[in-house]
């Protein structure tokens, strides 16, 4: 069914109205790789666009603990925008909120969600996908809502059965494309795949974590040799909704 339904909404997305450009209260500030919580002014309005990788983090000390023993740290979370096929924007995320589902919900209101959690991170896009690569993004995210967290291999993670081993990652964490289960890093990167936007012979969304996207660099060997998103993403940006 599933083979029948996305590329209808491929058509749909294709043919349909375009994203919004703006959201009201909703604001960038400076982009840096760093994950301090200073403000770096000017900021300016937030105009989200397909593409656009989000990164939510908290300071739960679970968490924190988790991704020590994972050797990763923050940020915690990720996920990608999409246009809906209305045109409506919405986050694509595994687990949102520490839930063990992925979920397509409304871009703001789940900036804001975030927010009350912790610091809130933005890489815009540097170039507007294209119609044909917003319609592929859109068709992959519609057919992966309501699937499952990767719990299991998650914390496989903490194995050595893990996915992100130094030799281990060329092999085992090589793109996959539909799964059943997802992991928040690896749902954004087999989104962009999806869309054409990584190249499929060296991206490892299996063994990926948030903080490698939101460095461009890892402790990883090889996905920190092969793993760079500043040809098509600015550097993190510290989302706000309000204006300071």
């Amino acid at each position: 069914m599933a083979a029948i339904i996305c590329p209808l909404l491929w058509i749909t997305c294709w043919l349909g109205d375009s994203p919004e450009t703006a959201l009201e209260g909703s604001f960038l500030y400076q982009p840096a790789y760093c994950l301090d919580e200073t403000l770096r002014g000017p900021a300016e309005i937030y105009q989200p666009q397909p593409g656009d990788i989000v990164f939510p983090t908290d300071r739960l000390l679970l968490w924190k603990i988790g991704f020590l023993l994972t050797l990763a740290g923050h940020p915690h979370h990720s996920g990608i925008v999409v246009a809906r096929p209305d045109g409506r924007l919405a986050l694509l995320e595994a687990g949102p909120h520490d839930t063990t589902h992925v979920e397509l919900g409304d871009l703001l209101p789940q900036l804001r969600a975030y927010e009350e959690e912790g610091p809130v991170w933005v890489r815009r896009r540097r170039t507007p996908l294209t119609p044909e690569q917003s319609a592929q993004l859109t068709a992959f995210a519609l057919c992966q809502d309501g699937k499952r967290f990767a719990v299991a291999r998650l914390l496989a993670q903490l194995t050595p059965f893990r996915s992100r081993g130094p030799l281990r990652t060329r092999f085992v964490g090589k793109p996959h494309g539909e799964r059943r289960t997802y992991i928040c890093s690896e749902l954004v990167l087999e989104t962009c795949l999806a869309a054409g936007l990584l190249d499929p012979a060296t991206t490892r969304p299996a063994a990926t974590f948030p903080r490698d996207m939101f460095f461009d660099r890892s402790l990883n060997p090889y996905i920190n040799k092969t793993l760079d998103l500043s040809p098509g993403w600015y550097p993190p940006a510290r989302w706000s909704s309000v204006l300071r």
